[in-house]
């Protein structure tokens, strides 16, 4: 594995740090709350690509055991191994997915849209099963509580990702995906 330079390792922490302050909006629905974390994790995945994208909400996973930034401001084991801990064990692979089909030369908004939307199946898989595991539930109830509810309102957010993306890579910030094109 190669090494992480000085940037890369503060551009993650960056992303860590926009997953932790979008987890403090919190709309309960249901079982599960309605936040901004699905739009930050694509658009970590987008922008830094799947190994950055990844590294960036493992750290934030850890972090979230010992401080109270996970949703609602809450921490530790419990909350990762509770009903929702499916859905931020999903963040890992989603943040992979999305990074590594939005790779490539002049990537434009429909490809990272379908990399956002791409993102958003194992945040589902292993979200809902979870869920079922935790609180007993049949699979269609799962799905109508764990899924549902939140199928639109994703699909906004790999949009709204997906132009984000597009912009900050378009930037002369130095984002490890936006560095690619020039090698």
């Amino acid at each position: 594995m190669p090494h992480l330079t000085t940037r890369e390792l503060a551009v993650a922490a960056l992303f860590t740090a926009l997953l932790s302050v979008s987890a403090y909006i919190a709309v309960p629905v249901g079982s599960v709350p309605f936040t901004l974390q699905v739009y930050v994790v694509l658009l970590a995945g987008m922008a830094l690509g799947p190994r950055l994208g990844a590294l960036s909400v493992v750290a934030y996973l850890v972090l979230g055991l010992v401080a109270p930034v996970y949703s609602g401001g809450t921490s530790g084991l419990g909350v990762l191994f509770g009903p929702t801990g499916g859905y931020l064990l999903g963040f890992v692979l989603a943040a992979v997915v999305t990074g590594c089909l939005a790779r490539g030369p002049h990537v434009g908004v429909p490809r990272l849209l379908i990399a956002g939307l791409a993102g958003l199946a194992p945040i589902y898989a292993l979200g809902a099963t979870w869920l079922a595991v935790q609180l007993h539930l049949s699979p269609s109830a799962a799905l109508a509580s764990g899924i549902a509810p939140f199928i639109w309102v994703d699909v906004l957010k790999a949009g709204a990702a997906a132009l984000t993306a597009k912009a900050l890579v378009s930037l002369p910030l130095g984002l490890p995906v936006a560095s690619r094109k020039a090698r």
